[in-house]
């Protein structure tokens, strides 16, 4: 007879440690707003029976050996002690104000208890809503939103889990002749650009210091939490209204030259004319452009309303953005997304690029910030930026350490002004135990930057949590409806610009 097989303790991953280091300490915070009134013991049962739990990561404890080398340890799972029930109601003057001050008060100072796998299911019964805290070193928001909405069905179609991920799109076609060396010159050149400049914000290049600064230590300061909410069809008739853009490189003269090529730039219409003719494959506006399009218009007004005539125009502004790095856009299958073999692999795959915006107390139209956001956007995707960081803080945590990983990690955030996802959710309406889901809203722990912003999508919707160092931020309802309002003046120009046209 064979001995029975030990199950051996499985290392964290690279970026599960990081996200581990004391510093860190990520965990993300999720609520679900449902309309009918909580089923206590039928949730349990569903969690009990779900996917979720069927993973390793979810029924492991994470120890750590002599050497403080972290690791996956399976153990039993207790359901009680992970799904903690709030029957009292929270201050707050509304459901939604209780909930969101309920994961203010968990971003600071709130982490998960490490004798029991690190996830916890709050039920907040008398606010009919449920906060999911998982820590972000089991996995990134793809990863978490496909495994956890498992749990789920479609409103629809009661046997079936929800789908995910955009609406189908048709690839753009180019306007010309496609030349691959000049294509791959211009992608190491892009890539040459941001990764000196990431891995300056490393080390000592920073923001200019705004009222929505913040800096080292900032990340313990008490927070408020706030929800702005867009409807997807105002973002899409505004990404329709941008102008399919030729993406061209712009370079300095120095590396025009050393590219054998004579550029001439014209700074009011931000192309490049070449001597030589290079035609690159043309990109379609997308929800992302609109977004950022969207932040960079409400900052602009946030700033011009708290500090009228003191700031620079033109001033500049970083954001941090997480980028998916899976190769399938959407939702994974859960056969794919744990099986060892596929091109998905389990767990944190995500890359960081520097998004920068510039403050204007005016531009001539709303839809100006957006075409202004998908230039830049259009200059990040012909770069490896994401990859690049990805891959160096793979390198540093395997053969420096994570202690420097996170020292860099966390500086780069010091350095910059905002975080800013966005992760697609379910396309259509769902239910758990049969109870319609009215919201899905995700944010994070607090970190050094004052302000922090995460978008997920909804049956046509999307809410996104804006966390802010209410010391810093003081009114972050006022920045809510500054983002609202972009959005709308946005759709208004985009529709106007439809019937001059017509």
């Amino acid at each position: 007879m064979g001995s029975p097989e030990i199950e051996r303790d499985e290392p964290v991953t690279p970026a599960g440690r990081l996200f581990l280091r004391p510093e860190m300490d990520q965990i993300i915070n999720s609520v679900f707003g449902v309309k009918n009134p909580l089923d206590v013991e039928a949730i349990k049962t569903e969690i009990a029976n779900s996917m979720m739990l069927k993973h390793p990561r979810f029924c492991s404890l994470m120890v750590r050996d002599p050497n403080g080398r972290e690791y996956w340890r399976k153990t039993q799972i207790d359901i009680d002690r992970h799904v903690i029930v709030k029957p009292d109601r929270l201050d707050g003057d509304d459901d939604e104000d209780a909930a969101n001050d309920y994961l203010a008060d968990l971003s600071v100072s709130s982490p998960l208890s490490a004798d029991k796998p690190l996830w916890e299911i709050h039920l907040l019964t008398a606010h009919k809503c449920a906060v999911v805290r998982i820590h972000h070193a089991l996995g990134d928001g793809i990863s978490l939103m496909s495994l956890f909405l498992a749990c789920f069905r479609r409103a629809d179609l009661p046997d079936k889990i929800p789908t995910f991920g955009s609406e189908p799109q048709t690839k753009q076609r180019s306007g010309g002749r496609r030349n691959p060396v000049w294509e791959l010159l211009t992608f190491v050149c892009y890539t040459l650009v941001y990764a000196v400049e990431f891995v300056l914000r490393s080390l000592w290049v920073k923001d200019r210091k705004t009222p929505i600064s913040g800096g080292a230590g900032v990340e313990l300061w008490p927070r408020k939490l706030v929800t702005a909410k867009f409807r997807l069809d105002d973002m899409k008739a505004v990404k329709t209204a941008i102008p399919n853009a030729v993406t061209t490189p712009q370079f300095s003269l120095i590396t025009a030259v050393i590219l054998g090529i004579l550029t001439v730039r014209n700074r009011e219409n931000d192309v490049i004319i070449y001597k030589r003719k290079y035609v690159f494959r043309r990109h379609s506006g997308t929800i992302n452009d609109v977004l950022f399009g969207v932040i960079s218009a409400g900052l602009s007004r946030y700033l011009d309303n708290r500090s009228p005539n003191k700031l620079q125009e033109g001033v500049q502004i970083t954001g941090v953005a997480m980028v998916n790095l899976r190769k399938q856009p959407g939702l994974q299958e859960m056969a794919e997304m744990m099986e060892s073999k596929s091109g998905s692999r389990w767990g944190n795959k995500f890359g960081m690029i520097l998004l920068p915006i510039y403050y204007h107390k005016a531009l001539a139209t709303p839809l100006h910030y957006v075409k202004k956001a998908k230039t830049m956007i259009d200059k990040k995707k012909r770069s490896f930026e994401a990859h690049f960081s990805y891959n160096i803080g793979y390198f540093v945590m395997n053969y420096v350490g994570s202690k420097i990983a996170c020292l860099l990690n966390y500086r780069i955030v010091c350095n910059t002004t905002f975080t800013i996802s966005n992760v697609l959710g379910p396309r259509e309406e769902i239910t758990i135990t049969g109870n319609p889901v009215t919201f899905i809203r995700a944010n994070t722990m607090a970190l050094p930057h004052a302000i922090t912003m995460h978008m997920v999508s909804y049956a046509g919707r999307a809410d996104m949590q804006i966390l802010v160092a209410k010391d810093i931020v003081p009114d972050p309802k006022f920045l809510a409806k500054c983002f609202e309002e972009a959005l709308l003046e946005m759709k208004e120009a985009a529709e106007a610009e439809a019937t001059s046209r017509s």
